[in-house]
Formats: C-alpha cells, sequence, structure tokens
C-alpha cells in the first residue's frame, strides 16, 4: 500500500468533519439485514443500504452498524444493512440494493475483483457509492465517491517496529479469511518492518479452530515470540493459545472489542491498532445524505482516513469506555 500527500490533505479534512459532526450530533447469521429509520434529523425521505463482509459473531462490525445507524438517525434517513463474507454473495446484497432504488450504497471492497462490477452498476444507474474500511487502492477504480478506512500497511508497519523495539525474535502473523487485501496489506506492513515474520491462514469464523492452529504453530516452533492477530477475536484466541502452549509469547492486534481492550488494559495483550470503526460507519452514511442534499463529497474524494492509531496500557484508560459503549 502506497502512501502520498492527497491522503495527508485527506486526513485534515476528516479532523475537520469530525469536528463538526461532534458539534452537530451527539455476530449475527451470514446475511444480517436491519433496518432503522432516522428521527434526529427529521425525515430527510432517503434511504441507504450498507454492504459489509460481516463475519457471523465479529463484534467490530457492532461498531460499524451503531456508526451508521446514528447517521441515519442524525439525517433522518432510513438505514438497511446486510452482509455476507462471502464475495459472491455481498455482490448479491449489493445487486439487491440496486434492485431496490436506494439513495446510495455504502459497502466494503474486501475483495475487489469480485464486488467491483456490481459496485459499478450501481454508480451505472445513479445511485452514489461510499466504499469503506477495505479495498482503499482500489474504490477510485470502483467509482466511490470517496472511501473511509484505516492505511493497513503503515499499521502493520507500527506493529512489526514495537513488536522489534520489545525484543520479538520471530513474528507470526495469523491472516482469518481469505482473499482479504485489507488483511494481506497488514501481515505485508508487518514484515516489510520485521522480515522475520512468518503468515498464518486460520479461520475467523470458528475461535476454537483459531486457537488450536495458533498453538499448535508455537508447539512446533519455539523461536516466536510475539504473535500480530489481524482481529481482536483472533487476539483473544491467541491469549488462549500461549496459554494452552506455555509459552513466552506477547501479542498485539488489529481492532478492538470490549474484552480485548480490556485485556490491553490487563496486559495480557500488549497493544491493538485502532481503525475507529464507528467513525467509518457515521462517516461513510453521513458523506451518502450529504451528497444526496447539496452534492458535497468529503474529502474531496481523496481517501479519509480513520487510522491507524495504537492503544496501549498507556492510553486504554481513555478508550475503554467508548469501547464497552460501542462507540469506538
Amino acid at each position: 500500500m502506497k502512501t502520498n500527500a492527497r491522503r495527508t490533505v485527506a486526513v485534515a479534512a476528516a479532523a475537520t468533519l469530525i469536528t463538526v459532526l461532534t458539534a452537530c450530533s451527539g455476530g449475527g447469521a451470514q446475511k444480517d439485514t436491519s433496518t432503522g429509520t432516522g428521527g434526529g434529523g427529521g425525515n430527510s425521505g432517503y434511504t441507504f443500504a450498507m454492504i459489509t463482509h460481516e463475519t457471523p459473531g465479529d463484534t467490530f462490525w457492532d461498531r460499524i452498524k451503531a456508526g451508521a445507524q446514528q447517521a441515519a438517525k442524525d439525517t433522518g434517513s432510513t438505514l438497511k444493512y446486510s452482509s455476507d463474507p462471502e464475495a459472491t454473495k455481498q455482490t448479491v446484497l449489493i445487486q439487491n440494493a440496486i434492485d431496490s432504488k436506494v439513495d446510495g450504497i455504502a459497502t466494503t471492497l474486501v475483495t475487489p475483483e469480485a464486488l467491483i462490477p456490481t459496485v459499478k452498476k450501481a454508480t451505472a444507474a445513479g445511485i452514489p457509492v461510499d466504499s469503506f474500511n477495505s479495498g482503499i487502492d482500489y474504490y477510485k477504480q470502483a467509482g466511490s465517491l470517496v472511501h473511509f478506512a484505516s492505511n493497513e500497511y503503515l499499521g502493520g508497519q507500527g506493529a512489526g517496529t514495537r513488536a522489534k523495539d520489545a525484543g520479538a525474535t520471530k513474528i507470526l502473523c495469523t491472516i482469518q479469511q481469505t482473499g482479504s487485501v485489507a488483511l494481506e496489506d497488514r501481515c505485508k506492513g508487518v514484515k516489510d518492518t520485521f522480515p522475520n515474520t512468518e503468515n498464518i491462514q486460520v479461520n475467523g469464523a470458528d475461535d476454537a479452530a483459531v486457537t488450536s492452529a495458533i498453538q499448535a504453530k508455537l508447539s512446533q516452533d519455539k523461536t516466536i515470540n510475539w504473535i500480530i492477530t489481524l482481529g481482536a477475536a483472533q487476539g483473544l484466541d491467541a491469549v488462549k493459545a500461549v496459554k494452552q502452549a506455555g509459552a513466552d509469547v506477547k501479542i498485539g492486534t488489529f481492532d478492538t472489542n470490549p474484552d480485548a481492550a480490556q485485556a490491553v488494559q490487563d496486559g495480557t495483550i500488549q497493544f491493538f491498532i485502532d481503525q475507529q470503526p464507528y467513525l467509518q460507519g457515521y462517516l461513510s452514511i453521513q458523506q451518502l445524505y450529504l451528497f444526496k442534499k447539496n452534492g458535497n463529497v468529503i474529502g474531496g474524494g481523496n481517501a479519509v482516513l480513520t487510522g491507524p492509531s495504537f492503544v496501549d496500557k498507556t492510553s486504554i484508560a481513555q478508550i475503554l469506555p467508548f469501547v464497552k459503549a460501542n462507540t469506538r
């Protein structure tokens, strides 16, 4: 993943927007569809669809959804949320949104090659699209107005550097979903700053399987003394694996949930890399509303970064209440 000046500009734009928004407003099944109607902003008459690659049981998406629901409420809009971790099924959900003639679509681009053709059908039908979370290098190709996400590669680089400074000799980087460009970028960033990194593919939909796979790897390779997981649930699985293996291994993770945040405070996880999923969900819907209402495009069409930022034991006390409240 490449960084450039326009993303720096986008970050500044995001910071300004967040200030304005603050002043103005306060796992499930494979196909998890929910509808919420706005209230705080009156009744705009708009209906927006949000489609994600949520894995059943992954509480990370609760924050995305909560942010989107709050934005719908603040703008007086209706939100239709649906998800499926399989790319082909996610494209069906996007097509369903197109067929229902929604006023805008917000979607992840976790597997760009599979999703972009259907996203282009939306824009061809005159439906504005925001993308978020995954696919930062592909959103313009898809025709998205703007993309809200963390720079995953930079997050991985930071994780590798932190582990190195903490005495890492070998890092195990776990990837819990096959084909995810965001997850691949995370491990790539780790390896680029700490070459003695080995990737392992795990089944993110099965916590017991993740724990077993990590434990087996630790038993096989005693040189591993750091694990970087790419999701909070897998971070907690790694904690169990380390304990069961009786290994002296430190853990860092991307993303968080209340239990993982508590683990950072307790010291069993060294840090989590925050991409502010609530903000991603909020801005994606708020942006569609602003575009429909008056043609505004947040960040001028550039990617708007919501991370990465590192939360460790020195800063967790400030963040933990918001994680528990499902707003961070």
